[in-house]
């Protein structure tokens, strides 16, 4: 893979087309490798970037709401999913070890909003239990996450 030299082996005496007493070395690159790194390089990415957007699936329920306006924080986020289970952003966490660890997240950030997904199967006690939970951590600004394109009321009673 490396240079190669060249040299002229004759019992005659003669070389052809070569300098006298100096081995010439050959200074061709072989591209050949480093195409092939490069293309297994490229698939591997191309598999790995699809797994990097993991998330819990929940099943939001679709409301005419606009969406909240931002924060230069992260978001806090708390999901609720369908199998009952509570992650905050991707850690789930007992019921009963909720409050103390949203305590310890407040006490470190200088935002108080946190966003909270629910799945639609989830019966609205136990939404709002965690949303009591919520509170009791040190995050009283909730935002419900909901899915958009829902039913809107309208006036008309429809």
């Amino acid at each position: 893979m490396g240079a190669a030299v060249q040299q002229n082996g004759g019992g005659n005496g003669r070389r052809r087309g070569r300098r006298r007493g100096r081995a010439q070395p050959m200074a061709e690159i072989n591209v050949t490798p480093f195409v092939d790194v490069m293309l297994v390089l490229l698939i591997i990415f191309m598999v790995a970037a699809p797994l990097l957007t993991v998330g819990v699936p929940v099943d939001l329920p679709k409301t005419a709401a606009s969406a909240l306006p931002g924060d230069n924080e992260e978001p806090l986020t708390v999901t609720m999913t369908a199998e009952g289970r509570i992650q905050i952003q991707t850690t789930d966490v007992a019921r009963e070890e909720l409050i103390g660890k949203l305590r310890a997240i407040a006490a470190e950030r200088s935002s108080d909003r946190v966003f909270l997904r629910a799945d639609g199967a989830i019966p609205y006690a136990q939404v709002m239990q965690v949303m009591g939970a919520l509170n009791a951590g040190g995050f009283s600004n909730v935002g419900l996450v909901t899915d958009t394109g829902g039913p809107a009321l309208d006036e008309g009673g429809e």
